[in-house]
């Protein structure tokens, strides 16, 4: 058991990866929430059980979500059954660690949360403004769960990324991921017209912010800046104030010591030799090899060579 919790300790460690973070989060999350739930069941306490998991799920009636503001993002962390988050993290995982690769955990954790977040406000504004009779019907009824719009917004950023970065798929073999993310996209909107209209909004709507991300960080903006703002003002309210010590010192001695450190440092400066600039013969040696396969090919020691020779 503490080798589990050390695990996750490191999992969560600074330069731990941001993909396995969220896929931990997702699943501890989906255990620990089930766990609770049929326990309160079996203990008949059915309604109690309703009431956790309400906690989480996005519902449609705005007036009942304007007591659970939360419930715009947390939704997304939280799945009804093991079909549904074992597909979510899978997809999460071939796509997410393809843009974690190229582009940092930090953005990749950036599209989660604002594909999340553009997923819920899509489907409010399905149920609400869709000039659907039938769906506003059911509107007190309809809550939103899982993590599927925001890993569609993975999805498609991923593709807008690196359209033609292929996934070798079982039977079919290799697929360029932009086809795979049209698949998604298609299934989603003809999805509209079923029983999961909202879940499909969600998708729909977490795919298009993932493609707008990707597009506005090509130009330079990275839209997810203020989360990571926010993380580090809260880090900052949890983390220990360092102990400040302070001493008291005369004039005199400051000054005393302020020559010392002085003389110590041009002491301790480090002298140029004549060792350290390289002779004719090696300079003339990696000028034949820039001209033969260009510069990149030089390794660290030659290029230093070649920079002390311009600076000799």
């Amino acid at each position: 058991m503490n080798g589990f919790v050390q695990d996750l300790r490191n999992a969560f460690r600074r330069g731990g990866r941001v993909l396995v973070q969220l896929i931990i989060i997702n699943v501890i999350i989906f255990l620990g929430l089930n766990v609770l739930i049929v326990t309160l069941k079996l203990m008949s306490a059915d309604s109690v059980g309703v009431l956790l998991s309400s906690q989480f799920e996005l519902p449609a009636d705005m007036s009942k979500l304007l007591y659970r503001p939360w419930t715009i993002l947390s939704y997304a962390f939280w799945h009804g059954d093991i079909w549904h988050i074992a597909v979510n993290m899978l997809v999460m995982y071939w796509f997410g660690q393809i843009f974690e690769e190229y582009v940092g955990g930090k953005r990749l954790l950036s599209v989660y949360i604002l594909s999340a977040l553009a997923g819920g406000v899509c489907f409010i504004l399905l149920y609400n403004f869709a000039p659907v009779p039938t769906w506003r019907k059911t509107l007190p009824a309809v809550t939103l769960l899982g993590a599927s719009g925001a890993v569609y917004g993975v999805v498609l950023a991923t593709a807008t990324l690196l359209p033609n970065f292929s996934m070798y798929l079982f039977l079919i073999g290799p697929v360029q991921i932009k086809y795979l993310a049209a698949v998604y996209v298609i299934l989603s909107y003809i999805g509209l017209g079923g029983w999961n209209a909202g879940g499909n909004m969600a998708h729909l709507g977490g795919a298009l912010m993932g493609y707008v991300f990707t597009i506005q960080l090509q130009r330079g903006n990275d839209l997810g800046a203020w989360i990571h703002n926010f993380l580090d003002w809260v880090r900052r309210l949890f983390r220990p104030k360092p102990k400040v010590k302070v001493t008291h010192q005369t004039k005199e001695k400051a000054t005393v010591n302020q020559t010392k450190a002085k003389t110590t440092n041009q002491t301790n400066k480090p002298q140029a030799s004549i060792q350290d600039v390289p002779n004719q013969q090696e300079i003339d040696a990696i000028l034949d090899k820039i001209s033969a396969t260009g510069y990149e090919s030089l390794s660290k020691e030659e290029k230093q060579k070649l920079f002390k020779a311009s600076n000799g």
